[in-house]
């Protein structure tokens, strides 16, 4: 009987040590919709927080900001960084414009109102790295169109903030926005854009189409010239073509703009007959009406690429 005793003993001492060796289960993801009320308006936004996040470690952040007429979550189902996020340790925010617009400097609906989204972007920052185990030196923007033009737009005042921005379909407002971006500090930025976009000028210029804001844009080539003298980078670009792996009509070539003093970086991304579209992305509309979806990159993988290189000095 003692034996028997003593057996049991051993076997409930070594279950134990077993289960304490072993890890704990990850966390499950967890996506929530949330708002927060700036200047009197309530403005909302879709946070992702991934497999895994606990209150112990400080993660990176990006802001993720659909197109004019667009929402937090046809952004998502567009451009979805959620298996990044997991895999990486990454928490996203999918901020939904006013009306369903932003303030990028053109007359869109926000801007003729008066709406301050670069205050809305600064609020919303002090309220999630107050609480969230974030890394205050590491959030960044990226955006579609309307809502490249606002990640623009933030790369230029609010760069206290953001350690870097990427833009898909979209350069920066030419009238005021530009004439006035002098962020103090170097702000990496990327630019993705195709050169038969219908909507957004690829050769900059008024914006005409039918469904657009109008205002007058700087081309691909004015932004990233801009952001290279802004970040005091060589205006001697490292040069690559992308393997045409989808053989869908596009072709893609990287130009790299370094500054060796201080490691910032300006890249472009020329798609070759690609349209107002987020290369790999879901094609939210016809081809017929927005161009080709480039299937030679992923842009949600590329620009996290990008991201994760910098933080904010």
């Amino acid at each position: 009987m003692r034996i028997l005793i003593h057996y049991f003993l051993l076997i409930v001492f070594l279950s134990s040590c077993q289960s304490e060796n072993e890890p704990l289960p990850e966390q499950p993801a967890e996506q929530k919709n949330l708002s927060l009320t700036v200047d009197g308006i309530e403005r909302s936004y879709l946070l992702y927080l991934p497999e895994g996040y606990t209150n112990t470690g400080l993660l990176p952040l990006i802001y993720v900001l659909h197109g004019g007429t667009g929402t937090p979550e046809g952004m998502l189902r567009l451009a979805d960084f959620r298996p990044i996020a997991d895999r990486e340790k990454v928490i996203l925010v999918y901020p939904a414009g006013f009306q369903k617009n932003w303030n990028d400097g053109r007359p869109t609906t926000p801007n003729q109102l008066g709406i301050n989204d670069v205050k809305f972007f600064s609020q919303l920052t002090d309220l999630l790295t107050r609480s969230y185990s974030i890394d205050a030196s590491k959030i960044y923007a990226t955006g579609i169109s309307n809502g490249g033009f606002m990640a623009s737009r933030l790369g230029c005042q609010l760069s206290s903030k953001l350690a870097a921005i990427a833009v898909v379909a979209a350069s920066m407002e030419a009238n005021t926005i530009a004439p006035a971006c002098s962020p103090g500090v170097s702000v990496p930025a990327l630019y993705i854009h195709g050169t038969v976009d219908p909507l957004v000028p690829f050769a900059g210029g008024e914006m005409i189409a039918s469904g657009t804001a109008g205002g007058f844009i700087l081309s691909h080539t004015e932004v990233i010239e801009k952001w290279v003298n802004l970040n005091g980078c060589s205006p001697n670009p490292k040069i690559t073509d992308l393997e045409d792996k989808a053989i869908d009509g596009t072709t893609i070539r990287r130009r790299v703009y370094s500054n060796a003093s201080n490691g910032s970086e300006v890249v472009s991304f020329i798609v070759q007959n690609g349209g107002h579209t987020w290369p790999q992305g879901y094609p939210y509309l016809s081809e017929l009406i927005i161009g080709k979806t480039s299937q030679d990159m992923n842009a949600c993988e590329v620009i996290w690429d990008f991201f994760k290189k910098f933080d904010r000095k």
